[in-house]
């Protein structure tokens, strides 16, 4: 039988998941920042955000917790409250608004040097 809801019974792609999970510890620190210092939220939140904004699973209890939402919420209630945030942005932020205002896991990455880009660099 099909179900009268398109969302129900459909699982959700691990890879939106592992996008989601990173979601919410930056969300959580986004949102510790006192509203007057914090940078617009990250641009990158509204692929994932709007990915789930249909996703009827329930979200984990902390990940609920982390985006103010009662227990038992689902995916597409932390899809709505990632896209209040980003909603009222009339650009997108740049890449670096978010993370230097926090300490982030993805800094130490994201701020190696530029490596050539050919091969010329390495003798045969």
């Amino acid at each position: 039988m099909l179900s009268s809801r398109p969302e129900e019974g459909l699982s959700m792609h691990p890879a939106a998941k592992l996008q989601f999970a990173r979601i919410v510890d930056e969300f959580a620190r986004w949102r510790a920042i006192p509203e007057p210092e914090r940078p617009p939220a990250p641009a990158w939140w509204w692929g994932p955000a709007f990915e789930m904004r249909d996703a009827a699973e329930p979200l984990p209890a902390a990940w609920s917790r982390r985006f103010r939402l009662p227990d038992g919420a689902r995916f597409a209630e932390a899809s709505v409250a990632l896209r209040q945030t980003l909603a009222g942005q009339a650009t997108p932020s740049w890449p670096y608004d978010f993370s230097r205002m926090i300490a982030s896991t993805d800094s130490d990455v994201r701020d190696l040097p530029v490596q050539p880009s050919d091969d010329s660099a390495f003798p045969p």
